[in-house]
């Protein structure tokens, strides 16, 4: 069954909500740089990143290091060099969910069947490789700033007269094309709450992601692990995922740092954020930026 926006851009379409941004929107966006100032939204990656209990935490190799060489290692030329290697679930850190993440009724987004999605081949449609560059404007919704709180509380949800509450206080209207990201402070406190930041967490509710795809956003992030609210209300399991992602195929970013842009009030920015082109890979580590 067709749901959102199935077909909207074509049976074959794989991306989404991203083709709400045309040539004309990035040179909007563009146009919001006035002062040359880049705020990095990535977390650091390493062994202390947080992680919850079902993914392991990244881990850093040096391949070939100074020991080398004060073991004898060979200095052709005199020259000398450095290696290494990295692991990760690509769903670690600051990361970038692809449409191909969750499905249900056995249906990707458009219409997929989820058994395209293949151990040994990983995800034949929707999936990371198929995303890009996404390059827009960025507008940033402080919820646990305009409610005047360092930080929201477990399974507080967010809802639709929240966000729209924030963004008028903000002076921005949210519309088509826009990258809307959700503040809740949560990235600064999940270092207080230590492993229970990932059993719960203050986020948007089902009724307030089908506000933002009821105006067209391109993708969302925030700056929890999960995006949405948990525990999810009863009955359900990540509504807002499927909604997002399933329904709409709209692009979710998760664990943004996005303290310094709240700090300095910063209300919309040209946002730019690449994944890695995993070949069927159902997500990726990103290092976005807003520009300012």
């Amino acid at each position: 069954m067709t749901r959102g926006n199935w077909e909207r851009w074509g049976a074959a379409d794989e991306r989404g909500a991203l083709n709400w941004i045309g040539p004309e929107h990035v040179v909007s966006a563009a146009r919001l740089v006035r002062t040359g100032r880049i705020y990095p939204l990535a977390v650091r990656l390493g062994r202390d990143t947080p992680t919850p209990a079902e993914r392991a935490h990244p881990l850093h190799f040096m391949v070939r290091d100074g020991g080398d060489y004060a073991a004898g290692g060979r200095r052709p030329g005199g020259f000398q060099f450095s290696d290494d290697a990295i692991v990760l679930a690509t769903h670690t850190g600051t990361h970038m969910d692809a449409l191909a993440h969750c499905w249900t009724d056995d249906r990707l987004y458009n219409g997929f069947p989820g058994n395209s999605i293949r151990s040994t081949t990983g995800a034949a449609h929707c999936g990371v490789d198929k995303v890009g560059a996404v390059v827009g404007r960025g507008v940033l919704l402080d919820v646990a700033g305009h409610l005047g709180k360092p930080h929201l509380e477990t399974g507080f949800e967010i809802t639709p007269d929240t966000l729209a509450a924030c963004a008028e206080a903000a002076g921005v209207r949210v519309g088509r094309g826009d990258v809307v990201l959700i503040r809740t402070g949560w990235q600064s406190a999940s270092g207080e709450n230590g492993p229970d930041a990932f059993r719960g967490e203050p986020g948007p509710g089902l009724s307030a992601a089908r506000w933002l795809t009821g105006l067209e956003v391109a993708a969302v992030g925030a700056d929890n692990y999960a995006f949405e609210v948990l525990p999810p209300p009863a009955g359900t399991v990540f509504p807002a995922h499927l909604h997002l992602l399933r329904d709409f195929g709209t692009l979710i970013f998760e664990g943004l740092m996005l303290e310094d842009l709240a700090c300095d009030r910063i209300a919309q920015f040209l946002f730019v954020a690449t994944p890695l082109p995993i070949t069927g890979g159902v997500g990726s580590p990103v290092a976005p930026v807003a520009i300012v």
